[in-house]
């Protein structure tokens, strides 16, 4: 099987700041939408491997639909659906379907495929969500699903640590300097009240219990309970964590080595119909 291939070099230039920049690029927020969706428009070649050649593909959870645009580029009948409160609704970049969270508005057996990337791990009813899933896709059809792994909680937790310290520094410079310091100090407060109170990424429990839900063997026996055959599942091979060490000043080159030693960021699951007895 084809290896994912991932940037080469380590650090690109525009990593090499000058001492008066430490530590402001050293952490950069995961929701900036430009760095996201350049990590997800990567991880889509070690992904479309997985997924049937022309078919009609689900994703789920789309976000701004930048993946969703990728798998349309390289061949396959992509619709994406998304909840119409997504804080994502403004910046999207792909037709995107608003639905409830509950009903998949499609008929029965409409998809040859069913893909999510970090999405799973937001659904709240599980079970209901495997049996919309079950109903949409064809008998023959499959999943790919993308969820974030233990290691991902694990630096995430970790790193919130200077990344608060960082942001604390980064407000007392713009204060210090006599600039409005607003936003600063918000972003701060934030980084700051995530750290000390680290609230959990998904659905269950809280960032603790996640160190245990985020593992791959939680979610085989999630898929295997509700209905799905796991026939393969590989971690996707690039670290990075909620707060992105080095941000986009570290080169997907260098995550991959990164991950082989600290755990990769995601594990990708790709699922089969159990036949139903």
């Amino acid at each position: 099987m084809k290896s994912p291939t991932w940037a080469t070099g380590i650090l690109t230039d525009a990593a090499i700041h000058t001492a008066e920049n430490f530590p402001c690029y050293i952490f950069a927020q995961m929701h900036s939408l430009d760095y996201l969706n350049r990590l997800r428009a990567a991880e889509i070649e070690n992904i479309i491997r997985f997924l049937p050649k022309g078919g009609r593909v689900l994703e789920l959870g789309a976000g701004t639909g930048r993946q969703s645009l990728e798998l349309s580029r390289r061949g396959l009948d992509v619709t994406a659906v998304e909840l119409a409160s997504s804080g994502y609704a403004s910046d999207r970049l792909f037709p995107v379907v608003d639905y409830d969270g509950i009903r998949l508005p499609f008929p029965d057996a409409s998809f040859d495929a069913v893909f999510s990337s970090n999405a799973l791990e937001h659904v709240g009813d599980l079970a209901r969500m495997h049996a919309e899933i079950r109903r949409v896709l064809k008998p023959d059809g499959m999943c790919v699903h993308i969820l974030p792994t233990h290691s991902w909680r694990f630096w995430s937790m970790l790193t919130s640590f200077p990344g608060a310290f960082i942001a604390m520094w980064r407000a007392l410079n713009v204060f210090v300097t006599g600039r409005p310091a607003r936003n600063a100090w918000l972003d701060a407060v934030r980084h700051v009240g995530a750290a000390l109170l680290q609230p959990a990424h998904g659905e269950r429990g809280h960032a603790i219990t996640e160190l245990w839900t985020f593992r791959p063997a939680w979610w085989r026996r999630n898929f295997a309970a509700n209905g799905f055959i796991v026939v393969h599942d590989e971690p996707m091979g690039l670290f990075y964590t909620g707060d992105l060490v080095f941000a986009d000043h570290l080169s997907l080159a260098a995550r991959a080595s990164l991950a082989s030693v600290l755990g990769s960021a995601c594990h990708l699951f790709e699922l089969r119909l159990r036949p139903m007895p």
